[in-house]
């Protein structure tokens, strides 16, 4: 078998528009074509061994062992490897259930799709199925484990820790959206102008100074001593010289740690003797150049946490250890220990398992124990010496049995040190008592606290700490995203998309959009390029100045990863017509509606789907949406917007000479179509279907008509706010006009405007693309022979998977099948076909410019249209001179 491709989606995607996390597998299975399940000798008793867990995977049996009778009745190689993708992944701690098998259309081919919770595990799991099913053919032994803890590590490695993750998931369910910024846990909430950002579990709105007080463990003692908050004595030493004379000042027991350490890395508790003390000195410098030593409080470790300066929980917290039963080794009770389901490798459980390190073995040397030590029945013996839960630790809520002195003395605590999300460590007898009277005492305050313990606490009421957190960032009411407008469709998609950007510009929006020739903020191209795809989409809804959002989805970017946000306000499809077919395993034009769909589909319930009547594809469209629908079409009297009025829809049309809004049997006259500059005084007929989905997308985001009218007639075809779809440039004796036409259906579409063109000849140039089909290129020269009278042929810079002679070939034989006498020059580079076709431009000619290098070709023509204009004035030619 081999794996041809291997695609992640993370978005609203053409499998799927709510599991966003899909694995899309393209794989040949080659002989197993001709071998299903039931051919294979011994193979359902060998994979039923290897994976007793899959009698829970129902399948389309819809009962428990499904798959496995499906199995024995003969299915496909290809899907059996979904499900031993899926099942592996649960073995390693991720359960996830969505899979689907499909052929491609090619013999042997298939698209493996499968959910995961981490991409790098995905892809790991996808590969893995395959190795896993190719031994389970061919009935040799394979070893499970080494994959299972591989993913295992991959997972920790990728994953948000628990805190975050809790943070994120409760920002989800309130459907607030998120991003990761960077491969650790530095996550941005919302969108735009309304982000906020965490980093763990320190967010924007937490104080830089109050973080820097909390690491510096001596200006922390120093701020709550002066508060008259109990803490315990300490010494602060930068010297092992120092460390005797603070032994004898403060006297044993002690606690050493780093001033600057956090989550308990590089503490030493319970210190009785000063090797132990230098030891734990040494053992504290490697976080910390300053090391703190203080008088070592009895009592029980608890956490409190404060968020927006109020007490949410508190627990207890334990080291890991082991309570002897009279006969079983130390290494015995830890492994007894590590076999409670609770815990796990990591954070995949709500306990990590207790691993067994040096500072586990230097405690057990300390009592003149060893790993094969057996411990007397009921003596419990502690492994660590700190009580977090990422070292096997474990935490008992306490949350309900706080005295309200200790929430007070808490809460105050936050806004001395000015943390608005804050941990306070305590050693005290308990907390139903004041600390104050107890002799409790606080140890230290962290900034970024742990939130395991209290999520998922051992024992005792779990607390969802997250709820807070957000509260804070998002008080209700306040917005979390921006609004976005989707486009998509094959054709009118950029000027669509730039025509409403325009409309939102001219109401003050700060846009941000993206479009085929680069991406835009508040109207400066930061990047440039075709930017159609889901980074680019993310790439404006980060930048914090953008408060409103266009983005262009064209069908690459679809299925290449799915969309770059998980809902819209309103998505656009403009049609659908013959382009980029057979490739990406989409054939026909019913499976590039599919695709298109996408948009729409992922339209909030609240929002609107703004879909053209005209064409049935995209009508169809319609059809199950859980959002509303808007339509479009060039016929006021098309019976489908009749119908949709009738209904109390809202559509846009062109009746009477006018753009026009129809709200149920209301009509709304935006503007006279002659008076909008896209349509060239109502020559590019096709131009109106891009700007009814416009109108129509400013109307339902509440910009008033007057607005709309004005955004209409200020948007110029040009260079500048529309580089590449019907630039004219006037020379002196003829017209040139660069447009990014390169399908049949846009070609189709330029032939219609340039019979309205009075010009003699009409010249063309023109190139194939060769990532289509043999017959859409020649189709592309066909159309180009109604159109010119003079043709010439060029090269696109990507010749996509072609030579250059083949496209050109075929263009030739299209032209030829129309007309065999019509003009044809081949010029390969587009720089020289521009410069020979200007510099032999006949009087009157009309020059077309189908280019795909937008910005090089408008450069070239610019410099000729310099080097052809005049410019002089003379001293008489000022006005109001004397």
């Amino acid at each position: 078998m081999k794996i041809i491709e291997i695609r992640a989606m993370r978005g609203p995607n053409y499998w799927s528009i709510w599991r966003h996390k899909l694995i899309v597998m393209k794989l040949d299975i080659d002989k197993y074509e001709e071998l299903p399940t039931n051919k294979i000798k011994g193979f359902s008793e060998r994979l039923e061994a290897m994976f007793p867990g899959m009698v829970e995977h129902r399948c389309s049996e819809e009962k428990s062992g499904g798959f496995f009778s499906r199995v024995k009745d003969g299915t496909w190689i290809g899907h059996v490897i979904e499900h031993i993708a899926l099942e592996i992944q649960t073995l390693a701690g991720m359960d996830t259930g969505f899979g689907r098998t499909r052929g491609t259309g090619e013999v042997a081919t298939y698209n493996i799709v499968f959910s995961y919770m981490e991409e790098k595990v995905g892809i790991y799991a996808a590969k893995a199925s395959v190795r896993i099913a190719e031994a389970l053919a061919d009935g040799t032994d394979y070893n499970l484990e080494p994959d299972i803890q591989t993913m295992r590590e991959l997972r920790e490695e990728e994953r948000l820790g628990p805190s975050t993750g809790s943070i994120v998931q409760e920002a989800m369910n309130r459907g607030i959206p998120y991003m990761r910024l960077n491969r650790h846990s530095l996550v941005m909430l919302g969108y735009g102008v309304n982000q906020k950002r965490i980093q763990a579990t320190v967010s924007s709105t937490t104080s830089n100074i109050a973080v820097e007080l909390a690491c510096d463990k001596e200006e922390t003692k120093n701020l709550l001593e002066a508060a008259s908050i109990p803490i315990p004595r300490g010494i602060i030493t930068h010297s092992e010289e120092d460390i005797d004379y603070a032994c004898k000042k403060l006297g044993f027991p002690l606690v050493i740690k780093p001033i600057n350490g956090n989550h308990g890395r590089g503490a030493t508790i319970g210190i009785k003797t000063l090797a132990q003390a230098i030891e734990a000195f040494h053992l504290a410098r490697k976080i910390s150049r300053s090391v703190i030593i203080e008088k070592f409080i009895t009592g029980h470790d608890y956490r409190l946490l404060v968020i927006n300066y109020k007490l949410v929980a508190a627990a207890r917290r334990t080291p890991a250890a082991v309570t002897g039963d009279g006969k079983s080794t130390i290494l015995e009770l830890v492994d007894k220990v590590n076999s409670d389901p609770r815990r796990g490798y990591g954070h995949e459980r709500e306990l990590t398992s207790i691993k067994v390190d040096e500072a586990t073995l230097n405690i057990l040397a300390e009592k003149g124990l060893f790993m094969y030590s057996v411990l007397k029945k009921g003596e419990i013996l502690f492994l660590k010496a700190t009580a977090n839960l990422s070292t096997g630790g474990t935490a008992t809520d306490v949350t309900d049995m706080v005295h309200p002195y200790n929430v007070f003395m808490a809460e105050r605590i936050s806004r001395i040190i000015g943390l608005d999300i804050c941990g306070i460590d305590i050693m005290a007898p308990d907390l139903t008592t004041p600390i104050i009277e107890n002799g409790g005492a606080v140890l230290e305050v962290n900034a970024g606290p742990g939130f395991r313990m209290h999520i998922a606490p051992t024992e005792g009421l779990p607390r969802n700490v997250a709820e807070p957190v957000i509260d804070m960032l998002y008080p209700p009411g306040s917005p979390a995203k921006i609004p976005i407008i989707a486009v998509t469709g094959t054709n009118g998609k950029t000027t669509t998309t730039r025509l409403i950007a325009h409309i939102m510009k001219t109401v003050r929006y700060k846009v941000g959009f993206t479009t085929t020739d680069g991406i835009y903020i508040q109207n400066r191209m930061l990047e440039q390029g075709d930017c159609t795809g889901p980074v680019s989409a993310e790439f404006v809804l980060r930048d914090p100045t953008v408060d409103f959002a266009v983005l262009e989805c064209a069908r690459g970017g679809i299925l290449r990863a799915g969309l770059g946000f998980h809902n819209c306000d309103i998505g656009i499809v403009t049609n659908v017509a013959e382009d980029h077919l057979g490739l990406k395993d989409i054939h026909t034009l019913e499976d590039l509606a599919r695709v298109k769909a996408v948009v729409p589909e992922s339209v909030l319930p609240e929002g609107y789907a703004i879909l053209n009547a005209d064409d049935d594809l995209v009508y169809a469209m319609a059809k199950g949406l859980d959002c509303k629908v808007a339509f479009f079409s060039m016929d006021e009297n098309s019976p489908r917007i009749k119908r949709h009025c009738r209904n109390g829809g809202v559509a846009a049309v062109v009746e009477a000479g006018y753009i026009s809004i129809c709200k149920g049997t209301w009509k709304i006259r935006i503007d006279k179509v002659v008076n909008i500059p896209l349509t060239f005084s109502g020559k590019a007929i096709f131009m109106i279907q891009n700007i009814l989905p416009a109108v129509l997308a400013g109307f339902l985001s509440n910009v008033k008509t007057e607005d709309i009218r004005l955004a209409l007639e200020t948007f110029i075809p040009s260079p500048t706010q529309t580089p590449g779809r019907m630039n004219l440039f006037q020379f002196k004796t003829f017209q040139v006009m660069v447009d990014y036409a390169h399908n049949t259906a846009g070609f189709l579409a330029l032939a219609k405007f340039l019979e309205k063109i009075d010009a003699k000849p009409k010249v063309g140039i023109i190139a194939g693309v060769g990532d289509r089909r043999d017959e859409d290129i020649v189709s592309l020269g066909t159309i180009a022979a109604q159109m010119f009278d003079e043709i010439i042929i060029r090269q696109d810079k990507n010749l996509r998977n072609r030579s250059g002679e083949e496209i050109i070939r075929l263009l030739v034989l299209g032209i030829q099948q129309k007309d065999e006498k019509i003009p044809v020059k081949i010029i390969p580079t587009e720089s020289e076909a521009i410069s020979y076709a200007i510099k032999n431009a006949k009087k009157g000619s009309f020059i077309t410019i189908c280019s795909d290098v937008v910005p090089d070709a408008l450069n070239a023509i610019m410099k000729y249209k310099e080097e052809d204009a005049e410019f002089e004035m003379l001293k008489e030619d000022i006005p109001n001179q004397h």
